[in-house]
C-alpha cells in the first residue's frame, strides 16, 4: 500500500513540474497495443462472473496545468467480449442483453473530471461520463486514479497506467434478458496502459 501511494505522489509531482516546462496545453495520449481492456462482473445465479473486452480505440488527453480539463473518449467492439463459459458469453451477445449484432459499439465519454482533495487525479478522482451500450446513452460516473510505471523517473509522464471503476445498471441499456438468472448490477474494472504522443 506505502508502494502505492508513493508512486501516486510521484505522479502527482511529475505532473506539477510538466505543467511548467512548456506542456500547457492538453497532451493527447494512445493506448500501449494489448494493454488495455474493460473488465465486467456480473452474477449468475448467484456465482460471479467475469468477462473481458478489448479496448479498440480511446482519444485520452491529459492537461497537466488543469488536470480536471483532461479528457477521455472510449469505443470497445462489444462482439469481442468474452467470458469463461462459451454459453455464458453466447447469452451476453444475444439480442435479448448486448445485442451485440445490432449495436456492436460501446462508447464511453467523459464530461467533467472531479479531481480528488489534493487535486490530483492520482489520488482518486471522479469521472463524469456518458455511456453508449445497445445505441442508449446515459450518464455513467467513474473512479479514476492515474499513476506511473514502476522504476519510472518522477518527471517521467511518457507512459502513464489507468484505472477506471465503477457500476451500472443493464435494465437501464435495455439489456433486460434472463432476469431470474443473472443480477442487475455490472461492476466495472478498466486498466489501460497510455503512451504521450511524439
Amino acid at each position: 500500500m506505502s508502494l502505492l501511494i508513493s508512486r501516486r505522489l510521484l505522479v502527482a509531482s511529475g505532473l506539477a513540474a510538466w505543467a511548467t516546462s512548456g506542456f500547457a496545453a492538453p497532451r493527447r495520449y494512445d493506448l500501449v497495443p494489448g494493454r488495455s481492456r474493460v473488465a465486467f462482473i456480473f452474477n449468475v445465479s448467484g456465482t460471479q462472473q467475469t468477462g473481458t473486452v478489448p479496448v479498440q480505440s480511446a482519444d485520452i488527453r491529459v492537461d497537466p496545468g488543469n488536470l480536471a480539463a483532461s479528457s477521455a473518449n472510449v469505443t470497445s467492439d462489444i462482439r469481442l467480449a468474452k467470458t469463461g463459459m462459451l454459453f455464458v458469453t453466447q447469452a451476453l451477445l444475444s439480442a435479448s442483453v448486448l445485442d451485440a449484432d445490432t449495436h456492436p459499439l460501446v462508447r464511453y465519454e467523459s464530461t467533467k473530471i472531479i479531481l480528488g482533495q489534493s487535486g490530483r487525479i492520482s489520488e482518486g478522482a471522479r469521472i463524469d461520463g456518458r455511456l453508449t451500450l445497445r445505441g442508449i446513452t446515459r450518464p455513467l460516473q467513474l473512479a479514476a486514479t492515474l499513476t506511473r510505471p514502476a522504476g519510472s523517473a518522477a518527471n517521467d509522464l511518457s507512459i502513464l497506467n489507468i484505472q477506471l471503476n465503477g457500476t451500472l445498471s443493464r435494465r437501464a441499456f435495455g439489456a433486460v434478458g434472463y432476469p431470474k438468472l443473472v443480477d442487475d448490477p455490472v461492476d466495472l474494472d478498466i486498466r489501460a496502459k497510455i503512451r504521450a504522443r511524439g
